[in-house]
C-alpha cells in the first residue's frame, strides 16, 4: 500500500504516452487518478507502515513510511488532481500536445506521493528532484521561446535549491542519531553541542534551498515566470500542490531533523521569519502593479505561500496548525482561480487585467468562482481563508516571540489590504463594466467549470464547517512537540 500509489501513476503515465485515441487516453488517465486516490484513503485508514526499498550504505536507504504528515499531502494531492484533470481534457486538446501533458501531469502524481512517504531525507531528495524534472515539461509545453526560458529558469532554481538542501545534509548527517525522520527531530544533543552554529548554518542553507519551491525569497522569480506560459492546468497544480512539495521538505528538515527544541530561539528563526514576512508583503506588492492576469496570480503564490512558511517558524504547534491549515485553503482557492483564468483566456484570448472589463457578464459562473476564490486569499469571512490567516495572525501574537509577532500582524493585515487591491479591481470591472456595455454570453463547457464549482464551493464549505480539518491538524502539529 506504500509503493503503489507510486508505482500506478508513474507506470500508467508511461502507457498514456503511447494512446492514439484521445478517448481512451482520457479514460486512461482518470482511472489511474481514480485508482490512487482510492490507494491513498485506504492507505488512511491503516496504522503506520514502513517500507525498505534499497540499502545504500550501512543503515541508510531508500525507504517509505506513511505517517501522519505524508497522509495529509497524499490526501490534499489526489484532491486536487482528480478535479483539475476534468478541467484539462478539453483545454488540452484545444492547446495540443495531450499525449505528452497528460503523461507527464500523470507520472507527477506518482512522484508527489513518494515524496511525501519519504522515510529520510535521502528518500525526499532523490523524490524531490524527481518532481522537479517531471513537471518541467508541463511548463515547456507550448514550446515558446519565453516558455522555454521559464521552464529552465524553474529547473535550475529547483535543483540549486535542493542542491544546498543536499550540501546541509552532508554537514548534519554525523549529529543524527537516527537517519529516518523522527517527530520532534533526530539530532543528537550532545554531539551537536560543540558544532551547533555550523549546524545552524547548515539549517538555514537547506531551508532557504527547498524554499525556492516554494517561492521564498530570494529564489522565488521562477514563479512569475512559469505561470504565464504555462497551460492553466499546470499553473493550477504548480501553485496549488508543487509549491507545497517545497513547504513538506521544509517540514521535513525543521521538525523531523532538527527540531523545534534545537531552533527556537536561534539566529536562523529570525533570519527566516523575516525572509517570510519580506517574502508575503514584496509578492502582494509586485502582485498589485502586475497587469498580466496569470503573471498577477504567481505573485499573489509567492506571497501566499510564505504565509504557511511564517507559521512554520513560529515553532509553536498553533502555528503549525494554521500553517497547515492555510496549505490546504490557498491551494483550493489558487486552484479556482488559474482554473478561471484558463477558462477566460479559452474562451476569449485574454490575458491582461484591463482586457477583462465586462467579463463577469460574458462568463458569469466562471466569474463568481473566481469572486469567492479572491474573497478566501483576501481572508474575508465566511470564507475558508478568514480562518487560516485568524488563526496564523493569533499563532503569531501568542507566540514567544513578540516582535515578529506583532511586525506578523503588520504585514499580514497590509497584505490582506494589497489583496484586495490587485483581486476586486478583475471582479468589479468584471461585473459592473457600465450601462453601455454589451456582451454575449459564452460560458466554457461543463468539463471545464465544474472543477471551479467544486473548488469555490469546497472554499465556502470549509470556511463554514472548518472544525474537522482543524482537529485533525491540531493532532498532527501536537505529534511535532513531543
Amino acid at each position: 500500500m506504500l509503493l503503489l500509489p507510486i508505482l500506478v501513476p508513474l507506470i500508467g503515465g508511461i502507457f498514456v504516452f503511447r494512446q492514439k485515441n484521445e478517448t481512451y487516453r482520457d479514460w486512461l488517465v482518470v482511472t489511474l487518478i481514480v485508482i490512487t486516490a482510492v490507494m491513498v484513503l485506504a492507505n488512511c485508514t491503516m496504522p503506520t507502515q514502513r517500507l525498505w526499498l534499497l540499502t545504500i550504505q550501512g543503515d541508510l536507504g531508500l525507504v517509505l513510511n506513511s505517517d501522519w504528515l505524508s497522509k495529509f499531502f497524499m490526501v490534499l494531492a489526489v484532491c486536487i488532481w482528480a478535479p483539475v484533470v476534468v478541467f484539462t481534457k478539453p483545454y488540452i486538446r484545444h492547446a495540443g500536445q495531450g499525449n505528452q501533458f497528460m503523461g507527464f501531469y500523470t507520472m507527477t502524481l506518482g512522484v508527489l506521493m513518494g515524496l511525501a512517504q519519504a522515510a529520510n531525507f535521502v528518500t525526499m531528495y532523490m523524490f524531490f528532484e524527481m518532481m522537479s524534472l517531471i513537471t518541467v515539461p508541463l511548463v515547456l509545453h507550448n514550446a515558446t521561446p519565453a516558455a522555454r526560458r521559464a521552464g529552465f529558469k524553474y529547473l535550475g532554481y529547483s535543483v540549486f535549491g535542493a542542491g544546498m538542501a543536499l550540501a546541509g545534509y552532508f554537514f548534519i548527517a554525523y549529529y543524527l542519531t537516527v537517519p529516518d525522520f523522527q517527530p520532534g527531530g533526530a539530532i543528537d544533543f550532545s554531539r551537536a553541542a560543540e558544532h551547533q552554529p555550523l549546524l545552524l548554518v547548515a539549517y538555514c542553507l537547506m531551508i532557504v534551498g527547498f524554499g525556492a519551491k516554494a517561492g521564498m525569497m530570494p529564489m522565488q522569480s521562477w514563479l512569475p515566470a512559469a505561470h504565464p506560459v504555462a497551460p492553466a492546468p499546470a499553473s493550477a497544480v504548480l501553485s496549488g500542490v508543487i509549491t507545497k512539495g517545497g513547504v513538506v521538505a521544509v517540514i521535513r528538515v525543521t521538525y523531523y531533523m532538527f527540531g523545534p527544541e534545537f531552533l527556537a530561539g536561534s539566529w536562523p528563526q529570525y533570519v527566516l521569519l523575516t525572509l517570510t514576512l519580506a517574502t508575503v508583503f514584496v509578492g502582494s506588492m509586485l502582485a498589485y502593479r502586475e497587469k498580466q492576469l496569470k503573471r498577477r496570480l504567481a505573485y499573489s503564490t509567492v506571497s501566499q505561500v510564505s504565509y504557511v512558511l511564517f507559521g512554520l517558524m513560529l515553532l509553536t504547534p498553533d502555528g503549525v496548525q494554521a500553517s497547515l491549515l492555510q496549505m490546504v485553503f490557498h491551494a483550493l482557492a489558487k486552484d479556482t482561480l488559474f482554473l478561471a483564468a484558463g477558462a477566460i483566456i479559452f474562451s476569449t484570448n485574454c490575458t491582461r487585467v484591463d482586457q477583462l472589463r465586462g467579463i463577469g457578464r460574458r462568463m458569469p459562473v466562471t466569474m463568481w468562482c473566481f469572486t469567492l476564490a479572491a474573497l478566501s486569499l483576501i481572508g474575508i469571512p465566511p470564507m475558508a481563508g478568514f480562518v487560516s490567516k485568524w488563526y496564523l495572525l493569533t499563532a503569531s501574537l501568542e507566540a514567544p516571540i513578540q516582535a515578529f509577532g506583532v511586525a506578523g500582524l503588520v504585514v499580514l493585515v497590509v497584505s490582506a489590504l494589497l489583496t484586495a487591491g490587485y483581486l476586486l479591481p478583475v471582479v468589479t470591472e468584471g461585473f459592473f463594466p457600465g450601462r453601455d456595455f454589451i456582451t454575449e454570453r459564452r460560458e466554457v463547457g461543463v468539463q471545464m467549470t465544474w472543477p471551479m464549482i467544486a473548488f469555490a464551493a469546497a472554499v465556502v464549505l470549509m470556511g463554514l464547517l472548518p472544525g474537522g480539518l482543524l482537529h485533525w491538524l491540531g493532532l498532527l502539529a501536537a505529534r511535532l512537540f513531543p
